[in-house]
Protein backbone atom coordinates (compact mmCIF):
# COMPACT_ATOMS: atom_id res chain seq x y z
CA UNK A 1 0.00 0.00 0.00
CA UNK A 2 1.32 3.64 -0.81
CA UNK A 3 1.85 6.80 1.42
CA UNK A 4 -0.45 8.35 -0.64
CA UNK A 5 -3.68 6.10 0.66
CA UNK A 6 -3.57 7.15 4.37
CA UNK A 7 -4.85 10.66 5.02
CA UNK A 8 -1.43 11.98 6.48
CA UNK A 9 1.34 10.19 4.19
CA UNK A 10 4.00 12.35 5.79
CA UNK A 11 4.95 14.04 8.73
CA UNK A 12 4.45 17.66 8.12
CA UNK A 13 0.85 16.96 6.87
CA UNK A 14 0.04 15.61 10.36
CA UNK A 15 2.00 18.25 11.71
CA UNK A 16 -0.08 21.09 9.64
CA UNK A 17 -3.59 19.49 10.35
CA UNK A 18 -3.19 19.07 14.35
CA UNK A 19 -1.87 22.97 14.07
CA UNK A 20 -5.14 24.05 12.66
CA UNK A 21 -6.97 21.85 14.64
CA UNK A 22 -5.48 24.13 17.44
CA UNK A 23 -6.69 27.08 16.32
CA UNK A 24 -10.00 25.86 16.09
CA UNK A 25 -9.95 24.76 19.16
CA UNK A 26 -8.70 27.74 20.74
CA UNK A 27 -10.83 30.14 19.19
CA UNK A 28 -13.59 27.67 20.23
CA UNK A 29 -12.79 28.06 23.97
CA UNK A 30 -12.76 32.30 23.26
CA UNK A 31 -16.10 31.96 21.84
CA UNK A 32 -17.75 30.31 24.94
CA UNK A 33 -17.02 33.67 26.40
CA UNK A 34 -17.72 36.24 23.91
CA UNK A 35 -19.35 36.05 20.48
CA UNK A 36 -17.12 37.68 17.57
CA UNK A 37 -19.62 40.71 17.46
CA UNK A 38 -19.29 41.28 21.09
CA UNK A 39 -15.54 41.10 21.06
CA UNK A 40 -15.00 43.59 17.78
CA UNK A 41 -17.52 46.03 19.98
CA UNK A 42 -14.04 45.82 22.17
CA UNK A 43 -11.52 45.36 19.81
CA UNK A 44 -12.40 48.35 17.34
CA UNK A 45 -12.98 51.11 20.42
CA UNK A 46 -9.77 49.79 21.90
CA UNK A 47 -7.87 49.46 19.14
CA UNK A 48 -8.45 52.93 17.67
CA UNK A 49 -8.08 54.47 21.54
CA UNK A 50 -4.75 52.80 22.08
CA UNK A 51 -3.72 53.54 18.46
CA UNK A 52 -4.32 57.74 19.21
CA UNK A 53 -2.72 57.15 22.72
CA UNK A 54 0.79 54.97 21.08
CA UNK A 55 0.81 57.76 18.16
CA UNK A 56 1.49 60.32 21.16
CA UNK A 57 3.70 58.79 23.14
CA UNK A 58 5.76 59.15 19.36
CA UNK A 59 4.95 62.83 18.87
CA UNK A 60 4.14 64.70 21.69
CA UNK A 61 5.49 65.00 25.48
CA UNK A 62 5.65 61.49 27.71
CA UNK A 63 3.50 61.45 30.78
CA UNK A 64 4.93 62.82 33.60
CA UNK A 65 4.77 60.11 35.61
CA UNK A 66 7.34 58.00 33.16
CA UNK A 67 10.50 60.34 34.34
CA UNK A 68 10.20 58.59 38.06
CA UNK A 69 10.05 55.11 36.33
CA UNK A 70 13.37 53.28 36.34
CA UNK A 71 14.34 51.40 33.36
CA UNK A 72 15.06 48.23 34.88
CA UNK A 73 11.95 48.07 35.41
CA UNK A 74 11.08 47.87 32.17
CA UNK A 75 13.34 45.37 31.81
CA UNK A 76 11.74 43.14 34.73
CA UNK A 77 8.54 43.35 33.08
CA UNK A 78 9.56 41.56 29.82
CA UNK A 79 11.10 39.38 32.21
CA UNK A 80 7.93 38.62 33.42
CA UNK A 81 6.73 37.99 30.46
CA UNK A 82 9.54 36.17 29.61
CA UNK A 83 9.28 33.62 32.78
CA UNK A 84 5.67 32.47 32.06
CA UNK A 85 4.30 30.27 29.55
CA UNK A 86 5.15 27.62 27.93
CA UNK A 87 5.68 25.17 25.01
CA UNK A 88 2.74 23.48 22.43
CA UNK A 89 4.57 20.45 20.74
CA UNK A 90 1.19 18.84 19.52
CA UNK A 91 1.84 15.74 20.73
CA UNK A 92 -1.21 13.30 21.61
CA UNK A 93 -1.67 10.47 23.39
CA UNK A 94 -2.40 8.09 20.70
CA UNK A 95 1.30 8.76 19.29
CA UNK A 96 2.27 6.53 21.99
CA UNK A 97 0.69 3.53 20.04
CA UNK A 98 0.59 4.60 16.32
CA UNK A 99 3.33 6.83 16.42
CA UNK A 100 6.15 5.11 18.50
CA UNK A 101 8.07 3.14 16.22
CA UNK A 102 8.18 5.95 13.53
CA UNK A 103 10.82 8.07 15.29
CA UNK A 104 11.44 10.53 12.76
CA UNK A 105 7.85 11.23 12.36
CA UNK A 106 8.10 11.91 16.55
CA UNK A 107 11.07 14.25 15.74
CA UNK A 108 9.21 16.24 13.34
CA UNK A 109 6.48 17.13 14.89
CA UNK A 110 8.67 18.01 18.38
CA UNK A 111 10.77 19.80 15.88
CA UNK A 112 8.39 22.24 14.19
CA UNK A 113 6.07 22.13 17.61
CA UNK A 114 8.80 23.82 19.01
CA UNK A 115 9.43 26.29 16.20
CA UNK A 116 6.40 27.13 16.06
CA UNK A 117 6.31 28.08 20.00
CA UNK A 118 9.51 29.48 19.37
CA UNK A 119 7.57 31.94 16.79
CA UNK A 120 4.50 32.56 19.48
CA UNK A 121 6.90 33.54 22.42
CA UNK A 122 8.91 36.11 19.28
CA UNK A 123 5.40 37.51 18.69
CA UNK A 124 4.48 38.11 22.23
CA UNK A 125 7.49 39.59 23.10
CA UNK A 126 8.28 41.87 20.13
CA UNK A 127 3.78 43.12 20.81
CA UNK A 128 4.94 44.12 24.23
CA UNK A 129 8.39 45.40 23.12
CA UNK A 130 6.66 47.22 20.38
CA UNK A 131 4.18 48.95 23.02
CA UNK A 132 7.42 49.77 25.50
CA UNK A 133 9.65 51.02 22.48
CA UNK A 134 8.44 54.82 22.82
CA UNK A 135 9.61 54.92 26.81
CA UNK A 136 12.58 52.82 26.14
CA UNK A 137 13.88 55.35 23.57
CA UNK A 138 12.31 58.63 23.99
CA UNK A 139 12.34 58.07 28.07
CA UNK A 140 15.41 56.85 28.51
CA UNK A 141 17.73 57.99 25.48
CA UNK A 142 17.83 54.59 23.89
CA UNK A 143 19.52 54.83 20.65
CA UNK A 144 17.63 53.22 17.35
CA UNK A 145 20.38 50.74 17.37
CA UNK A 146 21.02 49.75 20.80
CA UNK A 147 16.87 49.62 20.75
CA UNK A 148 17.19 46.68 17.82
CA UNK A 149 19.95 44.76 19.53
CA UNK A 150 17.84 44.81 22.84
CA UNK A 151 14.75 43.16 20.97
CA UNK A 152 17.57 41.02 19.79
CA UNK A 153 18.40 39.84 22.86
CA UNK A 154 14.85 39.59 24.27
CA UNK A 155 14.30 37.34 21.70
CA UNK A 156 17.33 35.33 22.21
CA UNK A 157 16.42 35.37 26.09
CA UNK A 158 12.97 34.08 25.51
CA UNK A 159 13.78 31.37 23.29
CA UNK A 160 16.81 29.97 25.72
CA UNK A 161 14.34 30.41 28.91
CA UNK A 162 11.23 28.53 27.37
CA UNK A 163 13.18 25.62 26.15
CA UNK A 164 15.05 25.35 29.58
CA UNK A 165 11.59 25.54 31.18
CA UNK A 166 10.33 23.12 29.06
CA UNK A 167 12.86 20.07 29.24
CA UNK A 168 12.97 20.38 33.13
CA UNK A 169 9.16 20.23 33.25
CA UNK A 170 9.05 16.83 31.09
CA UNK A 171 11.91 15.25 33.22
CA UNK A 172 11.19 16.15 36.64
CA UNK A 173 8.36 15.82 39.12
CA UNK A 174 7.73 17.21 42.81
CA UNK A 175 10.36 19.62 44.62
CA UNK A 176 12.89 18.38 42.37
CA UNK A 177 11.55 20.36 39.55
CA UNK A 178 11.30 23.58 41.64
CA UNK A 179 15.30 22.99 42.51
CA UNK A 180 15.86 22.63 38.59
CA UNK A 181 13.24 25.01 37.23
CA UNK A 182 13.96 27.93 39.23
CA UNK A 183 17.74 28.19 38.53
CA UNK A 184 17.21 27.19 34.37
CA UNK A 185 14.36 30.43 34.33
CA UNK A 186 16.24 33.40 36.94
CA UNK A 187 19.96 32.73 35.46
CA UNK A 188 19.10 33.60 32.26
CA UNK A 189 16.42 36.30 33.26
CA UNK A 190 19.22 38.04 35.75
CA UNK A 191 21.62 38.22 33.08
CA UNK A 192 18.82 39.92 30.84
CA UNK A 193 17.91 42.43 33.50
CA UNK A 194 22.12 42.78 34.50
CA UNK A 195 23.05 43.27 30.55
CA UNK A 196 19.83 45.58 29.25
CA UNK A 197 20.81 47.54 32.34
CA UNK A 198 24.48 48.15 32.08
CA UNK A 199 24.73 48.10 28.20
CA UNK A 200 21.72 49.65 26.90
CA UNK A 201 24.32 52.18 25.53
CA UNK A 202 26.18 49.79 23.63
CA UNK A 203 24.48 47.47 20.88
CA UNK A 204 27.88 45.43 20.35
CA UNK A 205 27.85 44.75 23.95
CA UNK A 206 24.28 43.59 23.77
CA UNK A 207 25.19 41.09 21.07
CA UNK A 208 27.59 39.07 23.48
CA UNK A 209 24.59 37.83 25.93
CA UNK A 210 22.24 37.71 22.88
CA UNK A 211 24.84 35.24 21.43
CA UNK A 212 25.33 32.82 24.17
CA UNK A 213 21.54 33.27 24.17
CA UNK A 214 20.77 31.64 20.68
CA UNK A 215 23.94 29.14 21.64
CA UNK A 216 22.08 28.16 24.38
CA UNK A 217 18.56 27.63 22.65
CA UNK A 218 20.47 25.41 19.57
CA UNK A 219 21.96 23.33 22.17
CA UNK A 220 18.57 23.00 24.05
CA UNK A 221 16.76 22.50 21.11
CA UNK A 222 18.77 19.89 19.75
CA UNK A 223 18.82 17.76 23.26
CA UNK A 224 15.31 18.15 22.65
CA UNK A 225 15.25 15.99 19.92
CA UNK A 226 17.50 13.46 21.61
CA UNK A 227 15.71 13.65 24.07
CA UNK A 228 13.72 10.22 24.95
CA UNK A 229 11.81 8.42 27.87
CA UNK A 230 9.55 11.60 28.64
CA UNK A 231 6.68 10.66 26.08
CA UNK A 232 3.84 11.17 28.76
CA UNK A 233 5.34 13.84 30.27
CA UNK A 234 5.17 15.59 26.74
CA UNK A 235 1.41 15.46 26.20
CA UNK A 236 0.98 15.92 29.70
CA UNK A 237 2.56 19.46 29.30
CA UNK A 238 0.91 20.04 26.31
CA UNK A 239 -2.50 19.61 27.32
CA UNK A 240 -1.56 22.01 30.26
CA UNK A 241 -0.91 24.65 27.86
CA UNK A 242 -3.57 24.44 25.21
CA UNK A 243 -5.85 24.40 28.30
CA UNK A 244 -4.27 27.83 29.71
CA UNK A 245 -7.54 29.86 27.94
CA UNK A 246 -9.83 27.48 29.73
CA UNK A 247 -8.30 27.76 32.93
CA UNK A 248 -8.16 31.35 32.58
CA UNK A 249 -11.95 31.48 31.79
CA UNK A 250 -12.83 28.69 34.77
CA UNK A 251 -11.05 30.09 37.26
CA UNK A 252 -13.53 32.05 39.08
CA UNK A 253 -16.20 29.00 38.40
CA UNK A 254 -14.47 25.69 39.13
CA UNK A 255 -11.61 25.36 41.56
CA UNK A 256 -8.53 24.57 40.28
CA UNK A 257 -8.01 20.55 40.24
CA UNK A 258 -5.48 18.97 41.92
CA UNK A 259 -1.76 17.92 40.42
CA UNK A 260 -0.83 14.77 39.54
CA UNK A 261 0.75 13.41 42.43
CA UNK A 262 3.03 10.78 42.13
CA UNK A 263 4.52 9.98 45.51
CA UNK A 264 2.41 11.24 48.96
CA UNK A 265 4.65 14.18 50.35
CA UNK A 266 4.85 12.32 54.19
CA UNK A 267 4.39 8.45 55.15
CA UNK A 268 5.83 7.52 51.57
CA UNK A 269 7.47 4.14 52.28
CA UNK A 270 3.42 3.51 53.87
CA UNK A 271 4.79 2.26 57.17
CA UNK A 272 2.03 1.14 60.40
CA UNK A 273 1.74 4.17 62.37
CA UNK A 274 0.47 1.71 65.38
CA UNK A 275 2.12 -1.16 66.60
CA UNK A 276 -0.86 -3.28 66.80
CA UNK A 277 -1.37 -5.36 63.65
CA UNK A 278 -5.34 -5.83 63.68
CA UNK A 279 -7.58 -4.69 61.54
CA UNK A 280 -9.00 -1.74 63.21
CA UNK A 281 -5.60 0.06 63.99
CA UNK A 282 -5.07 -0.18 60.33
CA UNK A 283 -7.80 1.16 59.58
CA UNK A 284 -7.14 3.98 62.02
CA UNK A 285 -3.79 4.82 60.73
CA UNK A 286 -5.18 4.68 57.11
CA UNK A 287 -7.36 7.44 58.23
CA UNK A 288 -4.93 9.31 59.94
CA UNK A 289 -2.80 9.07 56.48
CA UNK A 290 -5.40 10.35 54.51
CA UNK A 291 -5.95 13.98 56.66
CA UNK A 292 -2.49 14.55 56.59
CA UNK A 293 -2.16 13.93 52.88
CA UNK A 294 -5.11 15.37 51.84
CA UNK A 295 -4.44 19.48 51.00
CA UNK A 296 -7.77 20.59 51.55
CA UNK A 297 -8.23 18.79 55.22
CA UNK A 298 -4.69 19.65 56.16
CA UNK A 299 -5.05 23.16 55.37
CA UNK A 300 -8.51 23.32 56.80
CA UNK A 301 -7.09 21.53 59.90
CA UNK A 302 -4.04 23.82 60.63
CA UNK A 303 -6.31 27.35 59.89
CA UNK A 304 -8.71 25.86 63.08
CA UNK A 305 -5.27 24.91 64.89
CA UNK A 306 -3.90 28.47 63.90
CA UNK A 307 -7.27 30.64 64.55
CA UNK A 308 -7.97 28.40 67.90
CA UNK A 309 -4.16 28.95 69.32
CA UNK A 310 -4.81 33.15 69.22
CA UNK A 311 -8.28 33.09 70.53
CA UNK A 312 -7.09 31.45 73.55
CA UNK A 313 -4.12 33.54 73.84
CA UNK A 314 -6.35 36.59 74.03
CA UNK A 315 -8.97 36.31 75.68
CA UNK A 316 -8.97 37.28 79.74
CA UNK A 317 -7.38 34.39 81.89
CA UNK A 318 -11.07 33.76 83.59
CA UNK A 319 -12.21 32.78 79.89
CA UNK A 320 -9.42 30.30 78.71
CA UNK A 321 -10.36 27.19 80.23
CA UNK A 322 -13.83 27.83 78.37
CA UNK A 323 -12.93 28.58 75.13
CA UNK A 324 -10.20 25.82 75.39
CA UNK A 325 -13.52 23.37 75.90
CA UNK A 326 -15.30 25.00 73.55
CA UNK A 327 -12.83 24.69 70.68
CA UNK A 328 -11.47 21.06 71.55
CA UNK A 329 -15.48 20.45 71.23
CA UNK A 330 -15.45 22.08 68.09
CA UNK A 331 -12.22 20.08 66.32
CA UNK A 332 -14.46 16.79 67.73
CA UNK A 333 -17.03 17.49 66.23
CA UNK A 334 -15.19 18.61 62.38
CA UNK A 335 -12.72 15.03 62.78
CA UNK A 336 -15.56 13.00 63.57
CA UNK A 337 -17.93 14.41 60.37
CA UNK A 338 -14.27 13.46 58.98
CA UNK A 339 -14.23 9.44 60.19
CA UNK A 340 -17.47 9.61 59.18
CA UNK A 341 -17.09 10.55 55.59
CA UNK A 342 -13.73 8.61 55.21
CA UNK A 343 -15.44 5.42 56.79
CA UNK A 344 -18.55 5.88 54.53
CA UNK A 345 -16.58 6.00 50.97
CA UNK A 346 -17.31 4.00 48.44
CA UNK A 347 -13.74 2.27 48.08
CA UNK A 348 -14.09 1.72 51.96
CA UNK A 349 -17.37 -0.14 51.35
CA UNK A 350 -15.26 -3.00 49.39
CA UNK A 351 -13.34 -3.96 52.40
CA UNK A 352 -14.99 -6.55 55.01
CA UNK A 353 -15.49 -3.85 58.02
CA UNK A 354 -18.58 -4.29 60.22
CA UNK A 355 -20.31 -1.40 62.20
CA UNK A 356 -18.07 -2.53 65.12
CA UNK A 357 -15.29 -2.55 63.41
CA UNK A 358 -15.80 0.63 61.96
CA UNK A 359 -16.51 2.23 65.37
CA UNK A 360 -14.01 0.89 67.46
CA UNK A 361 -11.53 2.27 64.18
CA UNK A 362 -13.24 5.76 64.88
CA UNK A 363 -13.05 5.75 68.51
CA UNK A 364 -8.72 5.13 68.06
CA UNK A 365 -8.66 7.38 65.35
CA UNK A 366 -10.60 10.02 67.21
CA UNK A 367 -7.86 11.10 70.05
CA UNK A 368 -5.02 10.49 68.00
CA UNK A 369 -6.12 13.11 65.28
CA UNK A 370 -7.16 15.88 68.26
CA UNK A 371 -4.36 15.20 70.15
CA UNK A 372 -1.71 17.96 68.72
CA UNK A 373 -4.60 20.58 68.50
CA UNK A 374 -5.57 20.08 72.11
CA UNK A 375 -1.76 20.03 73.74
CA UNK A 376 -1.14 23.18 71.76
CA UNK A 377 -4.12 24.77 72.60
CA UNK A 378 -3.00 23.20 76.41
CA UNK A 379 0.58 24.57 76.11
CA UNK A 380 -0.41 28.44 74.97
CA UNK A 381 -2.92 28.41 78.07
CA UNK A 382 -0.72 26.53 80.64
CA UNK A 383 2.51 28.17 80.09
CA UNK A 384 1.44 31.97 80.78
CA UNK A 385 -0.70 31.38 83.24
CA UNK A 386 1.78 28.68 85.30
CA UNK A 387 4.99 29.68 84.06
CA UNK A 388 7.37 26.97 84.67
CA UNK A 389 4.90 24.39 86.43
CA UNK A 390 2.91 25.17 83.21
CA UNK A 391 5.67 23.57 80.92
CA UNK A 392 5.15 19.88 83.03
CA UNK A 393 1.15 20.34 83.15
CA UNK A 394 0.16 21.57 79.43
CA UNK A 395 0.94 17.64 78.42
CA UNK A 396 -1.34 15.65 81.25
CA UNK A 397 -3.89 18.45 81.11
CA UNK A 398 -4.39 18.40 77.02
CA UNK A 399 -3.76 15.02 76.92
CA UNK A 400 -6.95 14.08 79.60
CA UNK A 401 -8.87 16.88 78.06
CA UNK A 402 -8.33 15.55 74.35
CA UNK A 403 -8.82 12.03 75.22
CA UNK A 404 -12.34 12.29 77.33
CA UNK A 405 -14.13 14.74 74.67
CA UNK A 406 -13.29 12.46 71.80
CA UNK A 407 -14.73 9.84 73.53
CA UNK A 408 -17.29 10.88 74.59
CA UNK A 409 -18.12 12.10 70.16
CA UNK A 410 -17.25 8.69 69.47
CA UNK A 411 -19.56 7.24 71.49
CA UNK A 412 -22.71 9.51 70.48
CA UNK A 413 -21.74 9.82 66.54
CA UNK A 414 -20.11 6.63 65.68
CA UNK A 415 -22.98 4.04 65.49
CA UNK A 416 -21.98 0.45 67.17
Amino acid sequence: MSRSAFAFPTAPKLFKRRLFSHFREQSAIIRTAADWTVLLYIIIPGGLLGGRFYYGFWNHELPSWTADVPFVLMLALMSILIANGGMVLLLQEGDLLFLRQRERWIRTIVLRGTIYSLIVTSLKMAALYGILLPFIVRGYGVSPASAWALLAMTLACSWCVKLLGHMVKVQRQGFRRWLWLIPAVTVPCAIYIRAGLYWKDSPALLLLPTAVFAAVTVWALLYRLRLRGTFMNDVREDYKQRMRIAALLLRGVLDKPRPTRYKPWIFRKSQPLLKSKTPESRFTAAAIKALVRSPAHLKLYLSFTGVGLIAVFIVPSILKWLIFALLIALMSYWLSSFWLLFSGDDYIGILPFTKEQKAEAGSKALPLMLMPFALLCSAVICVPLYGWLGLVLFIPVGGVSGYLIANMFSAFRFAR
